[in-house]
C-alpha cells in the first residue's frame, strides 16, 4: 500500500519550514515539494525540506491527500484553477497566504467536488535578510513553535478534513486558531500589513529627504526595526495590500488621525497630552508582549496533549490535539 503524500507547492521559507517541521516529527507520508523556480526545488531536497520534488504542479498534487499551497497571493488564483479538477476527492487543500476571503472565493470556484478547502495564515516571522537567497537554506523546523496559525475553512470542507487541518497546525507545534475569514482580513490589516505601509512610508520619506545621505549614518536600530519589510519582492507586498485594500484603507485613515493629533500636540507643547499618548501605547504594548509570551493563556488556547488523532491515523504519527477544559475523560471528570 502506498504511503500517504503530503505536497507542498511553493518552496520558500513557510513552505520549507513546514516541510521540515513534518518530517522532524516523523510519519509514515511522502513529502513531495514543487516549485516553478527550478533552484528552490533544487535547494529544497538539498536541506532534506522534502522527500522528492516533482518540476511539474499537477504531477506534484494528483495523488497527494494533504496539498499545502505556499505561493503568494498574486499566484493562488492560477493556482487553484491549475490543480482543481486533478486532485483526489478526498484531498484537504490548506493554503498560507496572509489574506483570507478571497483566496476562499477561489478555492470554491475552482475546486472539484469532495475536495476540501481550509484556508491558514501562521502568524510567524519571515523577514529574510538581503544577502540571503532561496527560502529553502532559512527553512526552520521549530518556525511554528507556538505560534497561532489563524484556520478559516471553507463552508464546503468535510468536518474529518477540518480535523485534519487543527491536527496538521498541532503537529507543527502551533496553535489553531478558528475564525471567520472576513474577520480574518479585518485584524490582520490592522497588525500585519499596516506596520508594512508604516515601514515602507518611513523609508520613502527620509531616503528622500535633501539630508539622506548624513541622516543613513545616525540611523540605529529603532530606524532598522520600524523599517523591516516582509519577506518576497515587492510585487508580492503589493498583492497582498491590494487584496486586502478595503480593511487597509480604514487602518490607514486611523493611523493618520493618530499622527496628527501627535503632530498637534507637539506643535503646541502639550505635555500632558504627549505624556497620556505615550504612557498608554508603552502600558498597551507591554501587555501584548506579556500575553504572547504566555501565548495569550485562557483565551480559547487550550494546551497541548499526546491522544490519539486524525492525523495519526491518516499519517501514522500521534500529533498533538487540544484538550477541551470543559470536556470530561471517561469517568466523568474534567
Amino acid at each position: 500500500m502506498a504511503k500517504p503524500t503530503i505536497a507542498i507547492i511553493g518552496l520558500g521559507v513557510i513552505g520549507c519550514s513546514m516541510g521540515k517541521a513534518l518530517k522532524k516529527a516523523g510519519g509514515n507520508f511522502e513529502i513531495v515539494g514543487h516549485d516553478r523556480e527550478p533552484g528552490a526545488n533544487n535547494l529544497a531536497k538539498k536541506y532534506n525540506a522534502v522527500d522528492r520534488t516533482s518540476w511539474n504542479l499537477i504531477s506534484a498534487v494528483e495523488a497527494a491527500d494533504l496539498v499545502v499551497l505556499a505561493v503568494p497571493v498574486s499566484a493562488m488564483r492560477d493556482t487553484l484553477k491549475a490543480i482543481g479538477q486533478e486532485l483526489k476527492p478526498s484531498c484537504l487543500v490548506l493554503d498560507t497566504c496572509a489574506v483570507k476571503a478571497p483566496v476562499l472565493a477561489w478555492a470554491d470556484e475552482s475546486l472539484r467536488e469532495g475536495v476540501s478547502f481550509v484556508g491558514g495564515d501562521p502568524v510567524v516571522q519571515t523577514v529574510v535578510p538581503d544577502e540571503v537567497k532561496g527560502g529553502a537554506d532559512l527553512g526552520n523546523a521549530d518556525l511554528f513553535q507556538n505560534v497561532m496559525f489563524c484556520l478559516c475553512p471553507s463552508t464546503r470542507a468535510q468536518p474529518a478534513a477540518v480535523q485534519l487541518a487543527s491536527d496538521l497546525v498541532s503537529t507543527l507545534g502551533a496553535h489553531a486558531y478558528f475564525l471567520d475569514a472576513n474577520e480574518h482580513d479585518g485584524l490582520t490589516a490592522g497588525v500585519e500589513h499596516l506596520p508594512a505601509l508604516l515601514g515602507a512610508a518611513l523609508l520613502l520619506t527620509t531616503s528622500d529627504a535633501p539630508a539622506w545621505r548624513e541622516m543613513r549614518k545616525v540611523a540605529g536600530e529603532n530606524y532598522r526595526r520600524v523599517s523591516q519589510l516582509p519577506a518576497g519582492p515587492a510585487a508580492a507586498l503589493r498583492d497582498a495590500t491590494l487584496s486586502n485594500g478595503a480593511n487597509l484603507t480604514r487602518w490607514i485613515d486611523e493611523i493618520v488621525g493618530q499622527l496628527e493629533t501627535m503632530r498637534d500636540a507637539i506643535k503646541e507643547g502639550d505635555e500632558k497630552r504627549l505624556d497620556e499618548m505615550f504612557e498608554k501605547a508603552m502600558i498597551q504594548r507591554g501587555r501584548w508582549m506579556t500575553d504572547r509570551a504566555k501565548g495569550f493563556a485562557g483565551e480559547d488556547m487550550p494546551q497541548q496533549t499526546e491522544v490519539p488523532s486524525y492525523w495519526k491515523t491518516m499519517f501514522g504519527m500521534g500529533g498533538l490535539r487540544r484538550k477541551d477544559p470543559n470536556a470530561k475523560d471517561e469517568k466523568g471528570k474534567r
